[in-house]
């Protein structure tokens, strides 16, 4: 039987840190007691990260805001570890403490094993690191067990992924940019078992370049995007449903769960990749090149609105086939690779039955969003939700250079949505048909999604290189909270 909120549960004297209290333990989870004149408070299910018996001792492994001050409210300081140790006499007393707090621990549902990958090559190559100073000490504190794959080139994750006993954990954790989480849950619904490893929860330390997943997280409880905070979310096992959107070309598919860009968006990503010896700067130098010689790109869209939505475009048809059929899409070209039908075909929506509307371009930028954040300075869909079954579209068909520059500086807070310039809303489905470029028809685009090429268009950087699809029509459809993330909340 649930005990109530405020219940005794134990109460008893202890030495704590060589001052001696009264300590008493509520049913709530709350461990109060008091040290000299100040109450002092320990909420078990936000600060305690795991316990020792040390003898007579017990040692709690806590967080607490930095400077030493703690109690049983909210907060969003910086942090520190601290322990506590309760040391107490009796060993009927101790023995009891230790079987009530252990109760307690393990009725929070928190993971006892995880599979952990690093990504040593990401970012600042700073992931290791990050895991090694950051990491595994608490997650030790915590008591959870971890099997560590370092990561050895692209689509290592993915494979590992594909073949992984997944009951011997109870979550998997990508130490990284948005990378490895992306792999990850390609490799989860190219299994057999797509449909029971996909529940798997997946945490995400932000230690890359982009780390927009890890950021629209902490940032939805105001917490700051730092390994830190990222550890504490996945040690209190707190879960949250996630969106999967699938991107198909013929029977190639593609799973995922931040963006697709194509425009400016995608040619700054991707052919800013030249400048990286610039570091992060890199962005910002080639957005305001590629501002200044701003490109525009032949095309058009269509996509099923979201309620409340349906002002945007014009009223238009979908003749393709259900994604939840064997070829769902049939482009005019398909992409050079093939994936076999197995896994995860994509959400079964009969399509041809939904209000489909259409814009024609040419167009500046084309965005599509699943989580607010695209990176940490970059909120790119304030008003998206991890789970409410919608991409968020950020449209842009023409803008003079000097309002698109004060758009594109009003990223980091979400303002460029305001712009005159810009559609913003929501969609179910969506088909991409690109054009090339107003200025010359001989060169076509770059289209991206979670930070890696899916096709290339005549004479865009690299399109020697051979990528999944072809530049050519692909579809978009979501299904709604698919795949599970270790959250704040």
């Amino acid at each position: 039987m649930d005990q109530p909120e405020s219940q005794l549960l134990l109460s008893d004297r202890f030495l704590i840190n060589g001052t001696s209290a009264s300590v008493n333990f509520f049913g709530d989870g709350k461990i109060l007691w008091s040290d000299g004149d100040t109450d002092r408070c320990l909420a078990v299910e936000k600060d305690v990260i795991g316990f020792a018996s040390e003898g007579s001792r017990i040692r709690i492994r806590a967080i607490v805001e930095n400077g030493g001050g703690f109690c049983c409210v909210g907060r969003r300081g910086n942090l520190l570890r601290k322990d506590f140790v309760f040391e107490i006499a009796s060993a009927d007393s101790h023995r009891l403490w230790s079987q009530k707090l252990r109760e307690y621990i393990d009725s929070l549902g928190r993971p006892k094993r995880l599979f952990v990958f690093v990504n040593p090559y990401g970012g600042k190559k700073s992931a290791s690191k990050i895991f090694q100073d950051g990491v595994t000490p608490l997650l030790k504190d915590a008591d959870i067990q971890i099997t560590i794959q370092e990561t050895k080139h692209q689509l290592h994750a993915k494979a590992v992924t594909q073949t992984l006993d997944l009951s011997k954990y109870d979550g998997l954790v990508c130490v990284s940019g948005d990378g490895i989480l992306v792999e990850v849950v390609n490799g989860l619904l190219e299994r057999d078992d797509w449909d029971s490893a996909i529940k798997m929860p997946i945490g995400v330390v932000p230690a890359g370049t982009g780390n927009g997943m890890a950021k629209s997280l902490l940032d939805s409880v105001g917490d700051r995007c730092s390994p830190i905070n990222a550890v504490l979310a996945i040690i209190r096992g707190h879960k949250r449903s996630l969106d999967v959107a699938t991107i198909r070309q013929g029977e190639t598919k593609f799973f995922s769960v931040l963006m697709l860009a194509w425009g400016l968006v995608a040619d700054i990503d991707i052919e800013s990749e030249k400048y990286r010896w610039m570091g992060s700067a890199r962005l910002d130098f080639y957005a305001l090149r590629r501002i200044l010689h701003l490109r525009k790109y032949n095309g058009s869209i269509s996509f099923v609105p979201a309620p409340g939505f349906e002002a945007f475009g014009e009223p238009s048809t979908y003749k393709g086939e259900s994604t939840s059929g064997p070829n769902a899409f049939s482009p005019s070209q398909e992409g050079p690779l093939k994936v076999q039908q197995h896994g995860y075909q994509g959400p079964g929506i009969e399509l041809e039955k939904l209000q489909w509307r259409r814009i024609d371009g040419p167009f500046v930028s084309i965005w599509l969003h699943n989580v607010p954040w695209g990176g940490e300075d970059t909120m790119a869909a304030p008003d998206a939700k991890f789970s409410d079954g919608y991409l968020d579209l950020i449209i842009m068909r023409d803008c003079p250079k000097l309002p698109l520059l004060a758009s594109m500086s009003e990223l980091n807070k979400g303002n460029h949505i305001k712009s005159p310039h810009v559609m913003y809303f929501k969609v179910k489905a969506f088909v991409l048909e690109p054009g090339y470029r107003t200025e010359d028809p001989t060169k076509g685009g770059i289209i991206d999604s979670d930070g890696e090429v899916l096709a290339r268009g005549n004479g865009t950087y690299k399109c020697d290189q051979k990528s999944l699809m072809a530049y050519d029509s692909l579809q978009i459809a979501v299904d709604q909270g698919l795949a599970t993330v270790f959250s704040p909340i």
